[in-house]
């Protein structure tokens, strides 16, 4: 097993230090170890086989990464009857921990037209699940200060610096107009547990599925966030006929459940529709912010997508129709 990471010729130091930490404190005898994968932050994971079988080490560097959150949220997702990995060793001076390891498919690599009914269904109950157990003064607030940074993302890295877009002050006095209104709309729904990366991506396609990850962003904040995530997810889009198929499924057993969902439908899929724009130029400038300054350009390929999911938006609530004009009037030019 090489030990040495091929970017620049240069050792990896962190997966050196990883290798001793598993050999030593978890006193495993190593046969394999090889990347299992990664995602937009500076953490990193590795598929470990030892002699007792396998398991997944991560990596996050404690300058840009705190596991902290993800062992207390994981504690927090199982207490609620959600398969996550167990923790089964952990290092937080250094940033590494040993996970269970929930397979080797996550629901983007399985779902398919056939198939996607029934994952989404189990995604749904799971979700409900964590949601039922909420409480407030336990996870962060997903409040306005928060919904906002998200969405100066957008000017920030989107416009001004992938489209070279600098907003002039009456266009940014009018684009924060439509940011208070998005906030504002958020911040009127119940609160419950929001994951925060609830998509395909993030759920592992393991018995029973779905197993979760990347939960360790979750705060208290606007029970439609997680669904709408789930449905217009940032790598597989599905017909608009079956999302809304699915948001019903989902509506009608979360509020039998007891999840603080709004008394009819139309009124949830409202709040859907603008939570998703939050969330949908928050991305947009996530993707670019990781192409300009990370140098990972792969996931802002998938930014028509999300422009498509805001016409989508504009689609069942008129009142978003200027804001999503204005959005495609910036890809021809400035304002």
């Amino acid at each position: 097993m090489t030990q040495v990471d091929e970017r620049d010729g240069v050792q990896d130091k962190r997966l050196a230090a990883l290798t001793r930490w598993l050999a030593g404190d978890q006193g495993l005898r190593v046969q394999r170890m090889h990347p299992a994968s990664s995602d937009a932050s500076f953490r990193r994971y590795f598929r470990v086989r030892h002699e007792q079988g396998e398991a997944i080490a991560m990596d996050a560097p404690p300058a840009t990464e705190d596991c902290r959150p993800f062992v207390r949220i994981a504690g927090l997702m199982r207490d609620a009857g959600v398969r996550v990995p167990q923790i089964l060793g952990q290092d937080l001076k250094q940033g590494f921990l040993l996970l269970e390891d929930l397979g080797q498919h996550t629901y983007l690599d399985v779902l398919s037209g056939h198939n996607a009914d029934a994952l989404f269904e189990m995604a749904a109950d799971a979700l409900i699940r964590w949601q039922k157990a909420s409480r407030p003064g336990v996870l962060p607030d997903y409040d306005a200060e928060l919904l906002q940074r998200e969405l100066q993302l957008f000017p920030d890295w989107y416009l001004q610096r992938h489209l070279g877009i600098k907003l002039n002050a009456d266009g940014r006095a009018w684009l924060q107009g439509w940011f208070d209104r998005l906030v504002d709309r958020a911040l009127q729904q119940e609160r419950v547990f929001v994951h925060r990366d609830y998509m395909p991506r993030n759920l592992m396609f393991s018995m029973p599925p779905p197993g979760v990850l990347d939960f360790q962003d979750a705060v208290y904040g606007p029970v439609s966030y997680d669904i709408s995530c789930l449905f217009r997810d940032a790598f597989v889009s599905w017909p608009g006929d079956r999302i809304e198929q699915w948001q019903r499924l989902y509506w009608e057993r979360a509020g039998k459940g007891g999840v603080p969902v709004p008394a009819t439908f139309e009124a949830f899929r409202s709040d859907c529709s603008w939570m998703g724009v939050q969330r949908h130029l928050k991305v947009l400038g996530i993707f670019a912010r990781i192409r300009h300054r990370d140098g990972k350009p792969r996931y802002l390929e998938d930014a028509p997508r999300f422009l498509a999911y805001l016409d989508e938006a504009a689609a069942d609530e008129p009142a978003l129709l200027p804001l999503v004009e204005r959005i495609h009037a910036w890809h021809s030019g400035p304002a």
